[in-house]
């Protein structure tokens, strides 16, 4: 029996998480680290009576998971993530918001301590396909543009599959410029630029999580697009990171590296 702390369970992923981990047999839900859940809400949140509740990492027992699951918010994932490899607990990360130089940190601490974990920006399948084919599609067509459309109160723009999209795309997109004429009547209206990939990123409310990565060619356009209608969606990929993360002995990045 795989014992798991889900960070974040009192949020719209975390408590997706916990219906998985609890409807799982070979794995048992032991802690939640929640800052604003209080114990008499444990029942509506789905915890069990014997599932220890944190509101700091401070207060997190030595010994209390062997997986720790983080969907939790961009300010607080490193030291989440650090505290976990620390203690001997195996994360598996659906937060967004790490940089380039935080994730190699904590890969290194993960060979370090000689523990498996994974950090992935998307769980959906569809996303995970949608980065494979777009990064494909590259080698054939250089001018491309990424919008992404998410909920209202996601806290990081661009989102992590967008971002992670277009360093996909980058590996393999011969060098090219943008226009070198082109001029903003608005600052921004261009969107954020990596490594001259245009990225959009739309919030409203109503929306879930969605992408569409734009090519254009002479004479032609290749449009790749997923849609996540349900954060049930994401479940899927959760449950692959939970059987597998025990096989890696050091933190991997993407979903698509453990299929």
């Amino acid at each position: 029996m795989k014992k798991v702390l889900i960070a974040g369970a009192a949020g719209a992923m975390g408590q997706k998480a916990v219906d998985l981990v609890n409807s799982l047999p070979d794995y048992q839900l032991t802690a939640v680290l929640a800052p604003h859940l209080a114990a008499e809400q444990a029942e509506q949140y789905h915890l069990a009576a014997a599932v220890k509740v944190y509101h700091r990492l401070a207060e997190i027992e030595d010994g209390i998971a062997d997986i720790w699951v983080d969907f939790t918010l961009p300010d607080a994932v490193y030291e989440n993530v650090k505290f976990a490899l620390q203690h001997g607990m195996r994360p598996i990360v659906g937060t967004t918001g790490l940089t380039d130089d935080q994730e190699a940190e904590l890969v290194r601490l993960s060979q370090q301590q000689g523990l498996g974990g994974l950090i992935a920006p998307n769980f959906g399948m569809s996303a995970v396909l949608l980065m494979k084919f777009a990064k494909e599609a590259a080698t054939y067509f250089p001018d491309v543009e990424i919008i992404e459309m998410h909920h209202a109160d996601k806290k990081d723009a661009p989102s992590g599959t967008a971002l992670s999209t277009a360093k996909l795309i980058d590996q393999v997109r011969t060098a090219h410029e943008t226009n070198p004429d082109e001029q903003e009547s608005l600052a921004g209206a261009r969107g954020g630029d990596y490594h001259g990939i245009k990225i959009h990123a739309v919030r409203l409310p109503g929306y879930i999580a969605h992408e569409q990565v734009l090519f254009g060619g002479a004479g032609e356009a290749l449009t790749i697009r997923q849609d996540s209608f349900d954060r049930q969606s994401f479940m899927s990929g959760v449950k692959v990171a939970l059987e597998k993360v025990g096989q890696l002995d050091h933190l991997v990045i993407g979903l698509e590296n453990i299929l």
